[in-house]
Parts: structure tokens; C-alpha cells; sequence
């Protein structure tokens, strides 16, 4: 199960595409979807999530916690709407596209990809772009 929560001044244009669509990329990935949670927030918000849960004092577009238990997904994912706006301007990139990229990324972490080094960054950049394409 998917669930979509709005916690600011946007809502996603086809939830059940998007919900199909990370169902599939899940189920591509060899894991099984048990329950995600996307929050969608503004900087503010999760900005203080931020600070309280991880001690990081800095503004980021996506925080998530994962309750996975094996191959079995389940968590809750925030996006910040603002950093994915700002995100998409600074890249030239569409907004929907973005936010779709920040929506699949915290699937992929649950799936077990990192990107703390060059090397594993670049491989959640080439996983994200190939559930990018199966999107569209």
C-alpha cells in the first residue's frame, strides 16, 4: 500500500499512476511493497525533522525512515515541495520529473542502494533514470 499525505500546498497530478509505477519498480527490484508513506512538506518542516531526528542543520529535499524487514519494503519518506521546486531550477529540469526522480530515490534506499560515495551516487543516479524512463 501506498499512501500520499499533504502537509503543504500540493498534491500530485495521477496518484495512481505513480503509485503503480513504484509498485513496479519495487517489484523489479525483487522486494515486495508492504506500506510506504510519502509526506510532501515545505522546507520548514522538514528542516526540523531534520535537526530533531538526523542532527543535521541543514535544509534537504527527502529524509526517509525505513521500517523494511528483509525483502519486505515499508517506511515513511518526507519531500520537501520547496527543495524539489529550487531543485528542478537549478538542474533545467522539469518539476514533475524531479519530484518523480526524489520519489523513487527513497524507494531505491529502501531497496538498498546508497549514495554516500562517487561510485554508489552514480549508481542510484543510473536507477533512478531507468525508473524515469519506464515512467513515461
Amino acid at each position: 500500500m501506498i499512501n500520499f499525505n499533504y502537509e503543504t500546498e500540493f498534491e500530485l497530478a495521477s496518484e495512481a499512476g505513480i503509485s503503480k509505477w513504484i509498485a513496479d519498480s519495487i517489484k523489479h527490484e525483487e522486494y515486495k511493497l508492504e506500506e510506504i508513506n510519502y509526506i510532501f512538506c515545505d522546507d520548514d518542516y522538514l528542516y526540523n525533522l531534520n535537526v530533531e531526528f538526523l542532527k543535521h542543520d541543514t535544509l534537504t529535499d527527502i529524509i526517509s525512515f525505513d521500517y523494511s524487514i528483509g525483502k519486505l519494503i515499508q517506511g515513511d519518506i518526507y519531500i520537501s515541495v520547496d527543495r524539489v521546486r529550487d531543485n528542478a531550477l537549478e538542474y533545467d529540469v522539469d518539476f514533475d520529473e524531479e519530484m518523480c526522480r526524489v520519489i523513487i530515490h527513497g524507494v531505491l534506499h529502501y531497496c538498498g542502494y546508497k549514495d554516500k560515495t562517487d561510485d554508489e551516487a552514480k549508481q542510484m543516479r543510473s536507477k533512478e533514470n531507468f525508473y524515469l524512463s519506464r515512467l513515461k
